[in-house]
């Protein structure tokens, strides 16, 4: 529901993505009176164009994957083609029951929406479209955009942002995908399960470059066995546009030619033109700077989810407003540990990891100080059976807690939710080999690279 003449709130909020509704949703229940304003879809980037639609096209690109390849598996089926059209309404679909839900949560919750672009007008106050809601407490949470590049222009037609390319009613034929970090390789994954020849362009020295090197090394291999071409260490210079599409070129003048161009440089912070400097809060590169609690040091203005330093990751910023609504409550809640927010790559193969980089914990630590170990899940029996490659990387401080736990194949990312107890609970790997993991699963992968690390490996020899 909507108040359209303002009035005065426990809590003001401007963004209803993950970080914003989440808040909402966990004040609401924490007795406080809630107003959630937004000028867009209840449910932000990630429902609407970002994380919901982007796995519902990689789900509809293993099944196309699947059918493609079922003969191994003693199937015979034929891939006909790919209907963008079915894909695309399979997609919105799932979108639209969700969005459903969570309208009816909000509305079950008492919480006033307000829809309309809010500005932060004083300390303490969000005007929309003249009418002003003033809140005891403000959570600053208006999410993140795609980037560009200087000089490279998006039109939405030969050259796209993810949000476009959500949008596509035609598979392409060649695709050049600007950047290798998740958001480049997931829609490079669902291209190229669709048919389309495609080449990434990554400045950095490798692909997922966040990701553990050894887990990078892992996808490339994996990449250039599905025929992906990539190019990394090379940085783009300009796009041409072509008789039938674009033209990129990159360092050393290397030109390649396709369809289309997605930009995938990463997502860059919604805080311009909002108010928010003009109130006190201290913005770096456009990220709004908070203490470990998400307080801005300004009056009581909070602040979560992408525009804050840190991962762009909706989990994070769904967390991050329950723990913003909780703090507001008076509960106190423990600090968010930023190292202990799962992370997952959902191409194909998929990556999963908790915690420290083998690299990151050296550093950290001392090289003298850190074990690792990594389980092939060639030993397992359920990765056979789903014919997957790949790895499990621990990393482990000498006679200490586990301080990684890095994953890549198919499926990996359902294993994350135990790796992230592991690591956030500073378990021993000693600790972890007594558990009983089920027979046969890809989880019992997980149980045997602890086994492995904790020196009685039993299906993985060192």
């Amino acid at each position: 529901m909507s108040q359209p003449n303002g009035g005065t709130f426990d809590i003001v909020i401007l963004g209803a993505g993950s970080g914003g509704y989440a808040a909402a949703l966990r004040a609401a229940e924490l007795n406080l009176s809630v107003a959630l304003i937004d000028k867009a879809e209840l449910g932000g980037t990630c429902l609407h164009r970002g994380c919901i639609p982007t796995k519902a096209l990689l789900h509809a690109a293993e099944v196309a994957e699947q059918t493609r390849e079922s003969e191994q598996f003693g199937v015979k089926a034929e891939l006909v083609g790919i209907d963008m059209g079915g894909v695309n309404a399979y997609k919105d679909g799932v979108v639209a029951r969700l969005y459903k839900g969570l309208q009816g949560l909000l509305k079950q919750d008492k919480i006033t929406v307000v829809n309309g672009a809010g500005k932060l007008v004083a300390q303490d106050t969000v005007e929309v479209d003249g009418q002003r809601y003033t809140g005891r407490n403000i959570i600053l949470a208006t999410g993140s955009y795609s980037r560009s590049l200087p000089g490279l222009e998006v039109d939405g037609r030969r050259v796209l942002t993810s949000e476009h390319a959500l949008k596509l009613d035609r598979v392409p034929s060649s695709v050049i995908v600007l950047g290798g970090g998740v958001i480049g390789v997931e829609f490079a994954s669902v291209w190229k399960s669709f048919g389309a020849d495609v080449t990434i362009l990554e400045a950095l020295p490798r692909l997922v470059a966040a990701e553990d090197e050894d887990i990078s090394k892992q996808v490339e291999r994996a990449f250039r066995k599905r025929k992906i071409n990539f190019k990394v260490g090379k940085p783009f210079e300009k796009v041409e546009h072509t008789d039938n599409g674009v033209r990129a070129t990159i360092a050393g003048g290397e030109t390649i030619e396709a369809e289309i161009l997605l930009v995938a440089v990463g997502r860059g912070p919604t805080t311009a033109n909002l108010g928010y400097e003009e109130q006190g809060v201290t913005l770096d590169r456009g990220f709004v700077i908070t203490n470990e609690r998400l307080h801005t040091g300004v009056g009581n203005i909070y602040a979560v989810g992408d525009i804050v330093p840190g991962l762009q990751l909706a989990h994070r910023g769904f967390q991050q407003g329950i723990f913003v609504a909780e703090e507001i409550a008076g509960l106190r809640p423990a600090a968010i540990d930023e190292a202990g927010i799962p992370r997952v790559t959902y191409s194909d193969p998929e990556v999963a990891s908790m915690g420290l980089t083998e690299a990151r914990a050296k550093e950290q630590y001392g090289a003298d100080k850190v074990s690792t170990y990594n389980y092939n899940l060639g030993g397992n029996g359920k990765s056979q059976i789903l014919k997957t490659a790949g790895f499990i990387k621990l990393v482990r401080l000498n006679d200490g807690p586990v301080l990684g736990v890095h994953m890549v194949g198919a499926r990996m990312s359902e294993l994350v939710g135990e790796a992230q107890l592991i690591y956030n609970w500073e378990a021993f790997p000693e600790e972890v080999a007594q558990l009983v993991h089920a027979h046969p699963t890809q989880n019992e992968a997980l149980g045997e690279a602890f086994l492995a690390l904790a020196g009685k490996p039993l299906h993985a020899h060192s």
